[in-house]
Order: C-alpha cells, then sequence, then structure tokens
C-alpha cells in the first residue's frame, strides 16, 4: 500500500430542467475544461442531463428516452478522462436516479441512487426505484466509488460498505437545495462520513435557480481526516480542481479488486499543469441569503424566456427591496416601476418612490387610480346601501392596482413581480387578486424583520433604498392613517411565533411556554390556518428557509383540526 496523488475536478454547473441539448452540450464544455486542467476525474451534479428537479416530466416515456439519446451523444465525446454524469436511468419498468461513469467514450458502469427521499422538497419514491448494488472502481491503483446526494447524508447508506470494499474517494453528486445555513449542514455530514470511513470526499453541488428552489454550489472536497481541503465557489459556476494524495492499492490482484470495475487509465501527475492557489471565503448570513435571491430570480426570468420584469411601488419596504433585488439580478433597463397613487396615498409615498426609482436608475410611471375607485364606489352603491365601509373598500384599490399590473404584463408581455413578504402571506395580510398579483414572489419566504435587514445590509455597498423607507412605520395606505400594526402584532412578536407554528411546528403550549402571550398567539396561529386558501393561489417564490410555504409546507383548505 502506498500512495498516489490524482487530480479530481467538480463542474459545478447550472443546469436547466429539459434542455437536454443545452445541459450535454455545458456537461462537454466542462468536461473539456477539466481535462486542459489535467483532471482525471470530473463530477458533475445530480440528473444533469435531465435538470432537477424534472418532477412529473420523469412519467414521460419519451423524456427519458430522450435523455437516454443525449447521454449515448455525449458519451461518444468523452476520452481520456472519467466522469460521472447524473442522469435518469431506465430499465423494465423502472426508472433510477442514475450517474454514468464514463471513460474512453464508453459508460463502464452505471450506480443507481438508493436511498430516495421523500421529505420537504423531494418526492423521489414517486418517480425512482431504489438502486441494489455498491460497485468501486480502480484506476491505476485508485479505488474509488460513486454515490448521490442522500446516500451520503445516512450512516446505513452505501458509503460504508463501499468503504469497506476498498474505496478510499467517493465521489458523491448532489442536487442539493438552498436554506440559509445550509452550508455548515452539509459539512458537518459529510466530514462524520469521512471521518467515520476514512475516505475522501469529493462532494458536488448543482448551482443555480429553478422555479422556487435555488441551488447554492459551495460543492467541497474534504479529506479521511474531515478537513475541508477546497471549497468551489457560492452561486455561480465553477470548476473546482484538486490533487489528492489517496492511499493507493498497488498489487493488482488484491481481493477487492476482484469486483471492482476497472478504468483502464494511467495517472501521470508529473505531466499535469500547476493549479492555481483559490482564496478562502466565508459568506456572512445576509450576504449568502441575498445572493440567493437574486439567483433564484434571475434564472427564474431566463428560464422562463422573460425579458423584463414590472413592480408596484408603494413607497414601503417590500417593494423597494423587491426592486433593488430585481435591479441586482436582472440590471436596471430590464426593471419598470409602477406607482398608483390613491386618495390615501401619502405626499411623503410619492417623494419616497421617485427617489427610490432614480437611485436605481430605473423607469417610473405613473398610474393614479382616483377615478377608477370612485367608479366602483358609485358601480356598487346601490348594492353596499345600508352597509359600513370595511374591508372591501380597502381591497378595491388593491385590485385596481392588480389588474392594471397584470394589463401592462399582457400588453407588453413583461412578467409581474410579486412584493408580499412571509410575515404578511403567513397570516393573509394580502388581498387576493390585488397586492397578491404577479409570476413570481421575490420576499414570498423572507420574513419581515429579515427584509428590514436585507434593506439595510444593501445599503451598506450605497444607499439606495431611502433611508425614510426603513425608518417609518410600515402602512398599505388603503385608508386614513393606516398602519401595519392597526391589524397584526408587531413584526418583532409576530415573527418567531411564525417561525416556531410553520417552520417548526411547535405546538399552541409550546410557543405559549416560551414566553408570548396566550392570545397572541392564539391570533396569530388563527390568522395562519384561515388563509392557507390565498396561499395556495399565491405565486411561487424563492425558498430561503428549512419550510416554505409551498412545496414544503402542504396544509389542507378545509380543515377543522384546531390547536
Amino acid at each position: 500500500m502506498g500512495h498516489k496523488k490524482v487530480r479530481v475536478a467538480i463542474a459545478q454547473i447550472n443546469t436547466t430542467v429539459g434542455d437536454l441539448d443545452g445541459n450535454a452540450q455545458k456537461i462537454l464544455d466542462y468536461v473539456e475544461k477539466a481535462r486542459a486542467a489535467g483532471a482525471d476525474i470530473v463530477s458533475f451534479p445530480e440528473l444533469a442531463v435531465c435538470g432537477y428537479p424534472p418532477e412529473d416530466l420523469l412519467l414521460k416515456h419519451a423524456f427519458i428516452r430522450d435523455n437516454l439519446d443525449a447521454l449515448s451523444t455525449l458519451v461518444k465525446k468523452i476520452g481520456d478522462i472519467v466522469a460521472v454524469i447524473g442522469f435518469a436511468d431506465k430499465a423494465g419498468r423502472e426508472v433510477y436516479n442514475a450517474a454514468a461513469v464514463v471513460y474512453d467514450k464508453k459508460i463502464r458502469k452505471v450506480y443507481h441512487k438508493i436511498l430516495l427521499p421523500n421529505y420537504g422538497v423531494f418526492d423521489e419514491k414517486r418517480y425512482f426505484a431504489p438502486g441494489r448494488e455498491t460497485p468501486v472502481f480502480v484506476m491505476d491503483g485508485i479505488v474509488f466509488a460513486v454515490n448521490i446526494c442522500e446516500d451520503i447524508w445516512h450512516d446505513e447508506g452505501p458509503t460504508r460498505p463501499q468503504a469497506k470494499k476498498g474505496a478510499r474517494l467517493i465521489v458523491n453528486i448532489n442536487s442539493s437545495p438552498y436554506h440559509a445555513g445550509k452550508i455548515k449542514l452539509r459539512q458537518r455530514i459529510v466530514r462524520r462520513q469521512a471521518v467515520g470511513n476514512k475516505v475522501f470526499v469529493s462532494y458536488t453541488n448543482l448551482v443555480g435557480g429553478q422555479d422556487e428552489l435555488v441551488f447554492d454550489g459551495q460543492s467541497m472536497i474534504l479529506d479521511n481526516r474531515g478537513r475541508r481541503v477546497a471549497l468551489a465557489k457560492a452561486f455561480e459556476e465553477d470548476l473546482l480542481v484538486e490533487d489528492l494524495d489517496i492511499p493507493a492499492q498497488i498489487r493488482a490482484k488484491a481481493k477487492f479488486f476482484r469486483d471492482a470495475v476497472v478504468i483502464p487509465k494511467e495517472i501521470r501527475y508529473e505531466e499535469k499543469p500547476p493549479l492555481s492557489k483559490r482564496e478562502p471565503y466565508c459568506l456572512k448570513p445576509l450576504d449568502e441569503v441575498y445572493r440567493a435571491l437574486i439567483l433564484g430570480l434571475k434564472d427564474y426570468i431566463s428560464k422562463n424566456g422573460f425579458e423584463r420584469v414590472i413592480i408596484g411601488l408603494s413607497g414601503g419596504i417590500d417593494s423597494s427591496l423587491t426592486a433593488t433585488i430585481a435591479v441586482d439580478a436582472l440590471g436596471r433597463d430590464a426593471v419598470c416601476g409602477v406607482f398608483m397613487p390613491s386618495v390615501y396615498t401619502s405626499r411623503e409615498s410619492k417623494e419616497d418612490v421617485q427617489k427610490l426609482a432614480g437611485n436605481l436608475g430605473i423607469r417610473l410611471e405613473t398610474i393614479p387610480i382616483h377615478e377608477e375607485f370612485k367608479n366602483y364606489l358609485q358601480n356598487l352603491k346601490a348594492y353596499f346601501k345600508g352597509y359600513p365601509e370595511d374591508r372591501t373598500e380597502e381591497n378595491i384599490q388593491a385590485r385596481i392596482r392588480g389588474n392594471i399590473l397584470m394589463a401592462l404584463s399582457n400588453k407588453f408581455g413583461h412578467l409581474v413581480l410579486n412584493t408580499g413578504n412571509k410575515s404578511e402571506v403567513s397570516c393573509g395580510y394580502c388581498t387576493i387578486y390585488g397586492d397578491m398579483v404577479g409570476g413570481f414572489g421575490v420576499l414570498k419566504d423572507v420574513t419581515k424583520t429579515l427584509v428590514y435587514e436585507l434593506a439595510r445590509f444593501r445599503n451598506l455597498r450605497g444607499e439606495v433604498i431611502p433611508r425614510k423607507i426603513i425608518e417609518k412605520e410600515p402602512s398599505p395606505e388603503l385608508k386614513a392613517g393606516q398602519k401595519d400594526s392597526d391589524d397584526l402584532p408587531p413584526f418583532e412578536v409576530l415573527d418567531p411565533i411564525l417561525k416556531a407554528y410553520v417552520e417548526e411546528n411547535k405546538s399552541f403550549e409550546e410557543i405559549v411556554v416560551k414566553g408570548y402571550d396566550k392570545e397572541v398567539v392564539k391570533r396569530v396561529i388563527t390568522l395562519v390556518d384561515k388563509n392557507e386558501y390565498k396561499r395556495r393561489q399565491a405565486a411561487p417564490g424563492i425558498k430561503i428557509t428549512p419550510k416554505a410555504f409551498g412545496r414544503d409546507r402542504r396544509m389542507p383548505i378545509a380543515n377543522r383540526y384546531k390547536d
């Protein structure tokens, strides 16, 4: 037993679901980049050929066939480098989440994912059958194994038997979605497997936005003592290349070689080009979340074929932050703000909107709704006779604005961005078909307190969101003297209760015991429960917490259970 240096590359790429030709070309491009860097092995994310997550496309026979054809064409173009490529495989009637180990224009072996996650955003048991084999590969004395995502998260997964068969390098490919702080959890899991099994781990992750999900990349390589030796960039494509000094089995007739798949490649380390040094980095929590929102929005727009977005600007903090993120993601020329004042809109709001638009350099259209509101009230006067004014009249204004935004969207083909935050969506403090309109919700999973933190964080790079917007008390301005606090508890009280109830599944008693007022907790829980029907009709939005509405939290609308 000796040691041998092997050069490992991780191709952290941004794929698009269903773009089989585009994904295959990108894989080939990165194979060539890795080969030029002298890599012996290059790995790609989970289901890289078809994109992740393909969801019910996997139920289409033609989709599986076409993804296999794309892989077959790709394989013929891969020469003297080992490539580990994620794809959807089929054997008989079963479909598998698979990784092809390719060398010299041939698939040497296909690995089928064994542990299929079926929680949170994952529904893999709906589509895939579990694999059963735990193969290992030998390349010039280096014994390595391949597994996929969830396989490495559990001690009972395939890493242990693969290590027992002699594998000293585990190439694990992933499409692990982002939530705040997820990188720390991943590192903890991978470190445990590296140390427990005495293996090096090459952990490949996807990067990019796909519908509500964001994949942050941050692929990594850990040595057999659990030390992180390399980390790929966050929220952008990257090729991570590292030399690993791995224990090598020199005796070709060793017992565990009998079951190994032999890769007939000779490693010639002395002929490899030198590697450039990478500077270590560590993202601050707010920077991490802000980058996730930028990438999630940018990819949603580009992958769905839009070029511009429209945002209803009110002079409030939510629409101001949404517009700022949109400019950072798409550029100022792709963003149009629409200010729609009513009789209740303050002079300060008008000034704030104008200053924000000027700071961002975006086009601003002003479309007053005074006359439309007056006409609505006149047309409904006979029907509302004898009833006092209430929330009905407030919501009419929100729906007029929603109609205007959607008319502009229809006419010009631009996407309307919804500006609601998680705190308001949780409590139903929003008007269905009014301020809930839009094709995508940038702040859907961002609480109000975090909205303020992100606004202040963004202003550290130069004030774009006027200080007055951040400092003034929030108000929907749908009636005279209105404030958010008229209808909701203070956000510094509301948000922790929402986190406990929505994200942590805490009961009424468990929340109250933390010191919160019983009546406030009861009121918040009631608001959350009775507004499920609104959330079911809300625009999709970027997931940044462990439990987001939509993909993660699925509650019945008709529901008589009360906590």
